[in-house]
């Protein structure tokens, strides 16, 4: 840690939020992975959008409209540089990383699958990732295969290709487990989707704010993410999509802007990315991402990489020495920031609630991965997941917190 140039008490001041208590006690917020708290600059960048060019934008010709259209169409751009896409037209604004997959679920079922085609997905997805493709199979007959994971947490590439066949077409799979931490090869999973000419959706919800993303490298085809999991506002979400694949795909919603033009007979749609966009977008929200960007490039993902790294095996380290600890998940290829576990016969929901009463946020339950869950044979875990302004003695609070806890039981 001593080698990593990270002012980590001026950046805490940064964030409003943790210099609060809960029940008396000093806030230690352990749930990242749920959501992460928010730097000033990205809650004064809304307040100052309210406060001074709030207006619709794109069909605006006064001077508001205008210059909130320069600022979402800005925030695009930071967006697009952040994950080194080909254009600003490859960034679709959601209302999140849910409705990213939902949309891309909807919008290629409808126009490139049939009845019998394959879809397939890995046993370690979120439910965003499993409910959406659910709901086409059901609605157009496609059939959905799960690669199955290891007892460490890990998927092999093998087993991928296995589930391969002429009827395969699509891959939708996490970058990071949002449960296990697991790092999946996303580089390899792509070029072996590609030698069968298959597309592939990355899920970076859980990666995009600890490891650095270039699309143009990856050559995927989709990746999503939420503003709210990189130090953004809420309600917001990105869909980077390659521009041959979103010419090709029919709109997800219709109304106003994603529009050319609209009679009774018949509707000509916008060009990219606007004919994604449907009705009045998050120009704030916009705004603020762009500001927590620049918050994080100011610091330097790769810094913050090498921080979260030294916390990770730090908390694994000290947590392990805690009697009956059970870790759920143990990649050999890494994980990133989270770190799930069961102590003893202690339900995860007690533990998670006294550990709340010490001022511990940590989240309890089956991380809406029930799937997952189901492979592992448990309920539900704790789970204990870091950002870069995460400390040491935060980490040993937790230890002090559990092994509290457990000698209550």
């Amino acid at each position: 840690m001593n080698n990593i140039s990270l002012d980590i008490e001026n950046i805490r001041k940064d964030f409003p939020i943790l210099t609060q208590e809960v029940y008396g006690k000093p806030l230690i917020y352990l749930d990242n992975a749920a959501t992460t708290q928010k730097p000033r600059c990205v809650i004064q960048k809304m307040e100052e959008i309210y406060s001074t060019i709030n207006a619709n934008i794109h069909r605006g010709v006064h001077r508001l409209s205008q210059l909130s259209t320069e600022s979402h169409e800005e925030a695009r751009k930071t967006v697009q540089n952040y994950i080194h896409a080909a254009k600003p037209s490859e960034i679709i604004f959601t209302r999140g990383a849910t409705e990213s997959i939902n949309l891309v679920a909807s919008s290629f079922c409808r126009s490139q699958c049939k009845a019998g085609d394959e879809i397939i997905l890995t046993a370690m997805e979120h439910h965003a990732n499993i409910v959406p493709w659910q709901i086409q199979r059901d609605i157009y007959g496609i059939e959905i295969k799960v690669v199955p994971i290891s007892e460490s947490g890990e998927i092999d590439l093998k087993d991928i290709e296995e589930r391969i066949s002429s009827k395969t077409k699509f891959i939708s799979v996490t970058h990071v487990s949002n449960v296990l931490g697991t790092v999946n090869p996303i580089g390899e999973i792509i070029r072996l989707a590609h030698s069968y000419n298959i597309p592939v959706l990355i899920d970076a919800a859980q990666s995009i704010q600890h490891i650095p993303l270039n699309t143009k490298e990856l050559d995927c085809d989709f990746l999503v993410f939420s503003s709210h999991k990189m130090y953004g506002p809420n309600g917001l979400g990105v869909l980077y999509g390659k521009e041959s694949w979103l010419d090709k795909l029919p709109p997800y919603q219709g109304g106003g802007e994603m529009i050319a033009r609209v009679s009774f007979d018949k509707t000509t749609f916008n060009e990219l990315p606007f004919k994604f966009e449907a009705g009045t977008p998050d120009y704030v929200g916009s705004a603020a991402l762009a500001e927590a960007i620049r918050y994080i490039e100011k610091i330097g993902l790769e810094n913050i990489r090498q921080y979260e790294t030294v916390l990770f095996n730090y908390a694994k380290e000290k947590l392990s020495q805690i009697e009956n600890i059970r870790f759920i998940g143990s990649p050999t290829l890494g994980s990133c920031s989270v770190i799930s576990f069961l102590v003893g016969n202690i339900h995860p929901y007690d533990m998670g609630m006294l550990l709340d009463k010490l001022g511990i946020a940590v989240r309890t339950g089956h991380h809406c991965a029930q799937p997952l869950m189901d492979a592992l044979g448990i309920e539900g875990t704790l789970r204990a997941s870091f950002a870069f302004y995460n400390t040491k003695s935060e980490i040993n609070a937790l230890i002090s917190g559990i092994e509290r806890v457990t000698r209550i039981f």
